[in-house]
C-alpha cells in the first residue's frame, strides 16, 4: 500500500480535474494549484491560487499543505509549456516532495530530442538531475480525440502522412486518469520511483482507424490553417511509429515490455476501445 497521503495536482483540465476528483474520491488530502480563483474544483479539492513560475511561492503552498506527491497536468503541446513546470519541479524539489509526475500522459518521450516531445524529455530529464524521484506515464492518443485526426465534414476522412499502416496507441480519458489514482494511491514507493508506465486501450493503424469509423484515408503532405503545423507534426510522429506508447526511440521500435504493460497494475479493470468511446 501507498504511503503517499497528500496531493498537488497542477492544472485543471482535461486530465487534471478527473485526476483530482478520484483522488478526492480515496480520502487523501488534494488541493489544486492554479493561477487563477475563478476555475471550480471537484468536491472534496481544495484550490489554490499561486503563480506556478514563482519558485517561492509554491513552495510555500507545498510545504503548507505537506504534499508527498505533485502532479503536473499542464498542456506541454509545446517545448515553451513543457518547460513552464521547471519551477513547479525546482518548489517540488524544495518542498522535500517524495514524487513528481510530469505531465506526459501522451507519446513516449524517452529519448526524444525534437519538437514538444523534446521539451517532454528534457523536463523529464531535468526532474532526474535534480534527484527528485518521478513516474512517467505514456498512452499514446486520447482515444477521444480521434475525431482531430480527421478532416472536416461530419464524414471526414482520417488524415495520414505517409501510408497509414504504423500501429497507433489510444486511451481513454478516464483510463488515463483512473491509472493515476489507482497508482498512486494502491502501488507502493518502489513500484513508482523512477518508473515508466505504458498504457494502451486499443491499438490501431490510422487505415484501421478510418475502418472502424465507416470512411477512408486522405493522404496528404502537410496540414494548413490552425493548429496545422502541430497535426503535421504529430501525423509524421505517427508514421515513425512514436504513436505507440510501446515506442523505444534509441532503437527504433517497440519497447521489450510493450505498449499494454502498464495495463498489469491495473488489474481487473476494463481498457475502453475505440468503438466503446465512440459507440461504433
Amino acid at each position: 500500500m501507498t504511503t503517499y497521503k497528500s496531493f498537488a495536482v497542477v492544472g485543471g483540465g482535461t486530465v487534471g480535474l478527473p485526476v483530482a476528483a478520484g483522488l478526492a474520491a480515496q480520502n487523501v488530502s488534494v488541493i489544486l494549484l492554479s493561477r487563477s480563483s475563478s476555475k471550480t474544483p471537484p468536491s472534496g479539492v481544495q484550490l489554490v491560487q499561486v503563480d506556478t513560475s514563482d519558485i517561492a511561492a509554491v513552495t510555500v503552498v507545498l510545504k503548507e499543505h505537506k504534499v508527498d506527491v505533485v502532479i503536473s497536468t499542464i498542456n506541454a503541446g509545446t517545448p515553451e509549456n513543457a518547460a513552464a513546470q521547471k519551477p513547479v519541479v525546482d518548489a517540488a524539489k524544495a518542498a522535500a516532495v517524495k514524487l513528481y509526475v510530469p505531465s506526459e500522459f501522451g507519446c513516449p518521450t524517452d529519448g526524444q530530442t525534437e519538437g514538444f516531445l523534446g521539451g517532454k524529455n528534457k523536463l523529464a530529464e531535468y526532474v532526474k538531475s535534480v534527484g527528485l524521484p518521478s513516474v512517467r506515464i505514456y498512452t499514446g492518443l486520447f482515444t477521444e480525440y480521434v475525431p482531430f485526426l480527421k478532416g472536416s465534414g461530419a464524414n471526414g476522412k482520417i488524415r495520414v502522412i505517409g501510408k497509414g499502416d504504423t500501429p497507433v496507441s489510444f486511451t481513454s480519458i478516464p483510463d488515463i486518469s483512473g491509472f493515476v489514482v489507482h497508482a498512486l494511491t494502491t502501488l507502493p514507493p518502489s513500484e513508482l520511483e523512477n518508473r515508466t508506465f505504458r498504457l494502451e486501450g486499443d491499438r490501431a493503424t490510422l487505415n484501421e482507424l478510418a475502418t472502424k469509423f465507416n470512411t477512408s484515408v486522405d493522404h496528404i503532405d502537410s496540414v494548413s490553417g490552425e493548429g496545422g503545423e502541430f497535426i503535421t507534426h504529430l501525423l509524421k510522429l505517427f508514421e515513425a511509429g512514436t504513436g505507440s506508447s510501446g515506442w523505444d526511440e534509441a532503437n527504433k521500435r517497440d519497447a521489450s515490455e510493450g505498449a499494454a504493460s502498464g495495463n498489469a497494475s491495473w488489474p481487473g479493470h476494463h481498457w475502453k476501445t475505440i468503438k466503446e468511446v465512440h459507440n461504433l
